[in-house]
């Protein structure tokens, strides 16, 4: 329904600014009110959504690690031998933090000052990446004198490294830690020549390249609404949702699908999302005795395919 659309813009505008505030403050000084002032939201909507601020900036972590595990399971890393896995993951994980700054600070930096349920997050990821590392012990006999604490102390040293850059704020791509944090994982377990073996590898792009758009969903740290100067209110979703699935549609047909009665309130919408650039209008207008055609421009596409609005249409077009 378009009213759950609009509340899930809403969530993922008050994560968004709750992970600037989170960046630009901390998050033991983060507040409600910073929270939904970077939001442009009321108090009120910020309760809609949440209990409070913990709440809040705990589904800020669970959403950056469901976008992971997302790209991890795009990447299909669970065959092959376990030190290309723990690269293979390695690299996703770093190239998402490298994606995603202030959503990384927020995350790795600012999680391990949480509150209680944010720092039973953190250590239940923890956990499964220490037991992802404790897999290294099958590989080899030598792995079998080491015990699983290895792991824990592995992870922990990575993280440690992780997070001083991010803390600091290092411009460098967290990626180029690949070969260098692969040679002290398979150390313990693998050997020295495995680990001088990992630092020889040529080194892994930077990758900042983001996944497709229509399979993941807007991540925490993204405002669906960076740029657009205006509220979208549950009447512009509606407009949004018709010019989307039925490109062309004239002032008429559009208010009939956003259940809009009054026509010049309609025109007036109308102009004004295509003057901040979200729609055109393909049609002669009126001046000529004609409708008027509506689409999306390229960034309202991009506003539509956030909200989840846009339907395939490369079927309808062809038929």
């Amino acid at each position: 329904m378009p009213d759950a659309r609009v509340a899930e813009l809403q969530r993922a505008r008050l994560l968004s600014a709750a992970v600037t505030a989170v960046d630009e403050l901390g998050y033991v000084d983060t507040t409600v009110a910073d929270v939904t002032g970077r939001a442009r939201v009321s108090r009120r909507t910020f309760y809609e959504q949440f209990a409070n601020r913990d709440e809040c900036l705990v589904a800020v972590f669970d959403d950056a690690v469901a976008s992971v595990s997302r790209e991890l399971a795009r990447a299909d890393i669970a065959a092959g031998e376990w030190s290309e896995r723990i690269r293979a993951g390695l690299s996703v994980l770093l190239s998402f933090l490298d994606r995603e700054p202030a959503l990384a600070r927020a995350c790795v930096v600012e999680a391990a000052r949480g509150g209680s349920l944010l720092l039973e997050r953190r250590e239940r990821v923890l956990a499964r990446l220490a037991a992802s590392v404790d897999d290294g012990r099958k590989e080899l006999a030598r792995g079998l004198a080491v015990t699983s604490l290895t792991a824990e102390g592995v992870v922990g040293a990575a993280l440690a490294i992780v997070h001083a850059r991010l803390a600091r704020r290092d411009r460098r791509p967290l990626t180029g830690l690949v070969n260098e944090l692969m040679g002290m994982i398979v150390l313990p377990y693998l050997g020295p020549a495995a680990a001088r073996r990992e630092l020889r590898r040529p080194t892994p792009s930077a990758g900042r390249q983001a996944p497709p758009a229509a399979e993941i969903a807007t991540p925490a740290g993204r405002d669906p609404l960076e740029g657009v100067p205006m509220r979208l209110t549950y009447r512009t979703v509606r407009v949004l949702e018709g010019v989307a699935q039925h490109p062309g549609a004239s002032n008429r047909q559009v208010a009939e699908r956003a259940g809009v009665q009054d026509q010049g309130q309609i025109s007036k919408l109308l102009m004004r999302l295509q003057r901040i650039g979200l729609l055109a209008n393909t049609g002669v207008g009126h001046a000529r005795g004609e409708p008027n055609a509506w689409r999306l421009t390229p960034r309202g596409e991009r506003l539509a395919d956030q909200l989840r609005l846009k339907t395939t249409r490369d079927g309808r077009e062809a038929a």
